[in-house]
Formats: structure tokens, sequence, C-alpha cells
């Protein structure tokens, strides 16, 4: 019994602890060995990963399904582009162009965030409310195709969508250097390790239990003096940001933003990579989203209908065989593993113990 113990008690030891570093060590390695064109392709299948973790937040957490993440991936897309083009293309602008798409995303998730929540809306209806949020949004950026539909030097262009922003850059001696390819992979990959870590402490602190009270229980967490409605506020604004910085990223990346990337089946991708992934793991999240992008974007070379035709049999699966996601049922699985591994050992060195015992009694 002592051995089964010391075993379990090894498997959950520093080993599983040091596995959480390798994705990250592999992903700083993996521009080392590709070529300039893969890093940038690498770099937008990491970006979308922000919009992903928010939602985790969110849904996994705080037990808030919200459709709304395209919305705001689009709101800083074009803040981002609307900034830079009417304020100019220096590094500074360029850096204050990604805050002002983050702040845009702030204000208006606080907004409805606070209509949402305060307004006692519970439930599917959060889902429904932002979805709506989201068509109307794409539905007004379409129309504006006009030369009249313009912010001072940026024309928004309906649905041919906005262009020509300039990409970050930061100073260096010899001139001011463009973040592309390795680079841009390298900022993206340095923010999604920096809002990770984040979102780890901040999420396995008190808010992440409380918001996880919320979730289980939220008539026991508000007869106990939760603020229920503060937090889940706080929590949605905190994800729909990460959505903005996700389209603010998206944008630097490709020079454009459409309505389309706020479209319906815009907005489902993110529900569908995080119950996929696993809505109540951030990791799984992060590392489900960018396999998942990759695995999109190889598979619309051939034409995007088998992509989502994936996505939709992929999501399937995952409901019907493993409802808390791909990545935390392969890992209870592989504990299982080790759990029934760790007991056959222990029973084999209880049979040859015995066997050794009875030898000796002999001799």
């Amino acid at each position: 019994m002592q051995s089964v113990k010391q075993s379990s008690l090894a498997s959950s030891g520093p080993a599983p602890r040091v596995l959480r570093y390798v994705p990250w060590v592999v992903a700083l390695c993996l521009p080392l060995v590709v070529d300039a064109t893969t890093s940038g392709n690498l770099a937008y299948c990491l970006l979308w990963a922000f919009s992903a973790l928010g939602l985790a937040a969110m849904w996994g957490y705080g037990g808030i399904l919200s459709f709304g993440q395209t919305a705001f991936f689009g709101l800083a897309g074009y803040s981002y582009g609307i900034f830079t083009l009417n304020f100019g293309d220096t590094w500074f602008d360029s850096w204050l162009g990604l805050g002002a798409g983050i702040v845009v995303s702030v204000v208006v998730a606080a907004l409805i965030g606070y209509m949402i929540f305060f307004g006692r809306i519970k439930g599917v209806f959060i889902g429904i409310v932002t979805l709506s949020v989201t068509l109307v949004l794409e539905t007004f950026m379409a129309q504006t195709a006009g030369p009249q539909w313009a912010i001072g030097e940026a024309r928004l262009n309906g649905y041919n969508g906005m262009g020509g922003m300039p990409p970050l850059t930061i100073p260096w001696p010899g001139g001011p250097l463009t973040l592309e390819n390795a680079s841009f992979y390298y900022l993206v990959l340095i923010l999604l390790i920096v809002v990770y870590a984040f979102m780890r402490k901040l999420l396995d602190g008190p808010f992440g239990l409380t918001l996880i009270a919320i979730r289980e229980n939220p008539q026991r967490a508000e007869m106990l003096g939760v603020d229920i409605r503060r937090h889940q506020l706080l929590v949605f604004v905190l994800g729909c940001t990460l959505g903005g910085l996700s389209g603010a990223l998206y944008t630097i990346w490709g020079s454009y933003i459409t309505p389309s990337t706020m479209g319906l089946t815009a907005a489902a991708m993110p529900v569908i990579w995080v119950a996929t992934s696993g809505r109540k793991s951030i990791g799984g999240a992060i590392i489900g989203t960018a396999l998942l992008v990759w695995l999109s974007q190889n598979l619309a070379v051939y034409g995007s209908q088998y992509a989502l035709i994936l996505m939709g049999a992929i999501l399937l699966v995952v409901v019907l065989a493993a409802p808390e996601g791909l990545l935390p049922f392969m890992a209870r699985q592989m504990r299982r593993f080790e759990r029934e591994r760790g007991v056959d050992n222990a029973r084999n060195r209880s049979c040859f113990d015995e066997t050794l015992k009875q030898e000796e009694g002999k001799s």
C-alpha cells in the first residue's frame, strides 16, 4: 500500500510540472528550424489563442458562454487601422494604435457587460445577446462601402475591408525595425506567455475560486456575500479584451481587416476551439486553438468547406466522447494509466517479497 502511495506521489511530483514548460520550449525553438514565411504563418495560428484564452476564462470558470469574441476582434482591428492611418506609421504611433484597439475593447466590453449582468440576463440569453451584437456589428460594417464612410484618412470600405495599415516597428540604431515573420512570431509568443502567466495566477487564486463558486451555484454565492455581477463583469471584460488583442494582432499581421471576421462562422470558431480543447483548461485552450487553426489553414488550401466540415465533426466527437475536451480527456487517461501501472508494480513487488520470504523460510 505504501508503494502505491509513493508511486502516486511520484506521478504528481515535479515531472508533470516540468511537462508544462515543454510546449513553450518547443514554441520558442520553432523559428530556428523553419523559414521566415512559416514563422509568419505560425504567428497567425498563435494570435487566435488570446481570443480562445479569454473565452476559456469566461466559459470554463465563470460559466459565461459568449459568442462575442469576434465582435471585439473586429472592433480592436478596425480601431488599430483607423488610429494608424490617421496618426502616422512611426514606431510610437503603431504601438499607440495597438493600445487604442485594446482600450476600445475594454470600454465597449464594460458597457455591454454592465447591461448584461446588471440587467439580470442569465444563461443561454447571454449567448444570444453577444451573438446579436456580433451580427449587428458585422452587418453595419458591411454597409460602409461609400466614400462618405471614412474616419479622417481611414476608409472603412464595406465588405472589401480596410487595408494598408502599417506594421508594428521598434526603434533600432539603423532605423526602425519592422516586426514581421520570425520577429512578429516572437512578439506574439512573448505576449502569450505573459498573458498565460497572468491568467494562471489570477484564475488559480481567490478570484478564480469565486468564479467557480458563482458558476456552480450563484444563489449560494450571493447568500455568502459575493458580488456575483461584479465578478462576472470583470471576467467578461477581461475575456473580451483578450479577444480584442487577437483582432489587433491579426490586423497588424495581415495589414487588413474585413467584416467577415465578425460573421456567424467566425463567431462560432472560438466556441468550437475551446469546447474541443477543454474549456476549464486555459493551457489546453492555447495548444488546442493553435493546432486547430493550423489544421484549418492547411485544409483551406483545398476549400474552406473542408475545414468547416472537419471542425463540425471534431466538435461532434468531443461532445459525445469527451465532453470535458480532448486535451483534459487525454490527460485523465494518462493519469489513469499511470495509476494502474503503479498498482500493478506494487502487486508484482508484493508477490516478489512474499516469494522471497518463502524461499528464506525453506532455507
